[in-house]
C-alpha cells in the first residue's frame, strides 16, 4: 500500500461513509443477520454498533492496519467479538460452509477482483446462510450514468480504486447467490456517487 492508501484514505472513507446520514442505512443492512458472519471490508468497524444481539461472533477482514487501529473505538461496545482473520476478501483463510453468515458495506465497488471474493463468500457460507450488502453503483438514469464513466478514473485514483460504475445486485447474482431483495434508491449528496443497493441475498 502507498502512504496515501495506508495513512490518509481510512480517514476519508471514515468521513465519508460514517455520517449520520448513512447510520440508518447501515442499520437496515444488518438486520437478520446471526451467529457466525464473516465481514469484508471491516474498515474501521462503522457497522459494529448496528450487529444485532444474534451475530456473536464478526470474522473481520480489512486491508489497512491504520483502519483496525480506528477500529477499537468503534467495537467496544459490540456484544459480538470481533477477529481479525485477513487482509483480502478474494483470499479467505476460513473453512468451507463455517459461517452463518456474510455482511460488506461500500466494499464491493473497491475490491481489485470482486467476482473472487464473492466467490469466497459463496464458499464460506453454510448452505442457507445469508449475505447482507449495502453499496453504491451504477445508476438507473443514463444521464447520470455518463457522468459516472466520466468520473470514474479520478474516482478510482483518489478512493482506493472505488468504481462508480458496479451494479452490485448483478454482481452478486452471478456469483450464485439467490438475491431475495433490493432496495435500491438515490441518497442525499452528488448523484454520481449517490446510488445506494441495499441487498440480502441467500446461499442456496
Amino acid at each position: 500500500m502507498s502512504r496515501y492508501e495506508e495513512q490518509v484514505l481510512p480517514r476519508l472513507v471514515d468521513l465519508t461513509c460514517g455520517s449520520k446520514g448513512i447510520e440508518r442505512f447501515r442499520a437496515r443492512t444488518t438486520e437478520g443477520l446471526s451467529g457466525t458472519i464473516v465481514e469484508i471490508g471491516f474498515g474501521s468497524g462503522l457497522n459494529a454498533a448496528h450487529y444485532p444481539p444474534e451475530v456473536t461472533r464478526v470474522l473481520a477482514v480489512e486491508p489497512s492496519l491504520l483502519a483496525r487501529e480506528r477500529s477499537a473505538r468503534h467495537t467496544r461496545d459490540t456484544s459480538a467479538a470481533v477477529e481479525f482473520v485477513g487482509l483480502d476478501g478474494s483470499s479467505l483463510p476460513l473453512e468451507d460452509q463455517s459461517c452463518d453468515g456474510a455482511l460488506c458495506t461500500f466494499t464491493l465497488c473497491t475490491i481489485p477482483d470482486v467476482d473472487a471474493a464473492l466467490g469466497e463468500l459463496f464458499r464460506v457460507l453454510r448452505p442457507g446462510g445469508r449475505f447482507h450488502f449495502l453499496e453504491h453503483g451504477s445508476a438507473p438514469d443514463a444521464s447520470v450514468r455518463t457522468w459516472q464513466r466520466r468520473l470514474e478514473p479520478l474516482q478510482r485514483r483518489v478512493a482506493g480504486g472505488c468504481h462508480l460504475t458496479r451494479d452490485p445486485g448483478v454482481l452478486v447474482s452471478e456469483a450464485g447467490f439467490e438475491v431475495v431483495d433490493l432496495e435500491r434508491r438515490y441518497v442525499r449528496g452528488p448523484k454520481p456517487y449517490c446510488y445506494f443497493t441495499i441487498g440480502r441475498a441467500v446461499r442456496p
